[in-house]
């Protein structure tokens, strides 16, 4: 079976999307299919490329349109890659903003429909559109609504035959716009290969990857260490990976209450898999009911660390349901509680994407 998957970026470690594409291509081509990816729009080269990209000791050959390109130059590139490849499947991995720097994509519902071929069309929806918290702003909800027009038209004019989202909240909001979709729900980027350090000095806490606005992590420490005399072990808190501006606050929290940190940084991914088994709990700062588009929250499931979403309120109008396997914190109410894990990884990812599409 041959499968074009287009996404926005593949720059490695710049785009989320990118990377979690080029990890599910590693393995279909380790299952003995055909597979090749386009990023349409890709904001990390300025010059059009075909290069093959190495994961999981496997090549994916990539193609790489810069986003400064002409829209009839996209095209002939893209066209031109189906004529010759000639894919049974085009998978679409969509997030409004990877085809548009304002998340307004209007260009694409008909750059696909004329894009000619015999293939089949599968889209991935890794994200939908705004507007559908409580919480949002009046622009917000304006551009939701553009790009739930956007979606719709998409699905519409290319005729999906098989459609992807991860995470049930999602679906819901699919359904109820009349497209109906399975959930496939996402592996994380970082495999867990390690072994656990049995000696371990602390009660590791870590977090791992982008902090966001909002969280009440002061709060949470607060709650932490009025708990801290239940832990056998002294508490420590690891942060690894591009945490962003927000670090150096977190930092002076921890300080003013006396609590042992570590700022790993960026590293290599055996050395970020070693740090998340030899952690006992994973803080996401990512809404909880956003919690499952995050690949920090798909890696702290495959390294089976009790997940804690200490974050900024964000509420669904619609849809709302328990997320099993996290820990939604509130003031006051730190619950730590151990989980049962249930076993979803790459595997299991590219199990369920091929019975997606081969069943329709």
């Amino acid at each position: 079976m041959k499968i074009l998957f287009i996404c926005g970026s593949t720059g490695r470690g710049h785009d989320g999307v990118g990377d979690y594409t080029r990890r599910l291509c590693a393995e279909l081509i380790r299952r003995g299919e055909k597979i090749q990816i386009l990023s349409l729009y890709d904001n990390q080269t300025t010059t059009f490329s075909n290069e093959d990209q190495e994961v999981l000791e496997i090549k994916v050959r990539v193609h790489r349109i810069p986003i400064s390109s002409s829209s009839s130059q996209r095209f002939v590139w893209s066209q031109g890659l189906i004529d010759i490849f000639k894919p049974d499947w085009i998978s679409l991995q969509f997030v409004p903003y990877s085809y548009n720097l304002k998340g307004l994509p209007f260009w694409l519902p008909s750059f696909l429909k004329k894009l000619q071929g015999q293939h089949k069309w599968h889209i991935m929806f890794h994200e939908l559109w705004l507007g559908i918290d409580i919480e949002s702003s009046f622009k917000h909800k304006c551009i939701g609504k553009l790009q739930q027009i956007i979606v719709k038209k998409i699905v519409c004019t290319i005729k999906a035959k098989s459609i992807n989202t991860q995470n049930k909240l999602y679906q819901f909001f699919l359904q109820s716009n009349n497209i109906n979709a399975e959930v496939l729900p996402i592996c994380g980027n970082i495999s867990p290969e390690n072994v656990k350090n049995e000696v371990r000095q602390h009660t590791q806490f870590i977090l791992f990857g982008t902090i966001h606005g909002g969280a009440p992590f002061h709060d949470f420490v607060v709650d932490l260490k009025r708990r801290s005399n239940t832990f056998i072990k002294p508490l420590k808190i690891v942060f690894i990976g591009k945490n962003g501006s927000l670090l150096s606050d977190y930092t002076l929290i921890l300080d003013n209450h006396n609590i042992y940190y570590e700022v790993l940084g960026m590293q290599s991914e055996k050395t970020i898999s070693q740090a998340l088994v030899d952690s006992d709990f994973g803080i996401s700062t990512t809404p909880y009911y956003q919690t499952e588009k995050s690949g920090v929250y798909a890696a702290y499931r495959e390294h089976q660390i009790n997940i804690i979403s200490v974050a900024r309120k964000w509420t669904p109008t619609k849809g709302q349901y328990e997320i099993p396997q996290i820990i939604e914190y509130k003031k006051n109410e730190l619950n730590l509680d151990k989980v049962n894990f249930e076993c979803f990884d790459l595997n299991s990812m590219v199990t369920q994407f091929i019975k997606s599409i081969t069943t329709v």
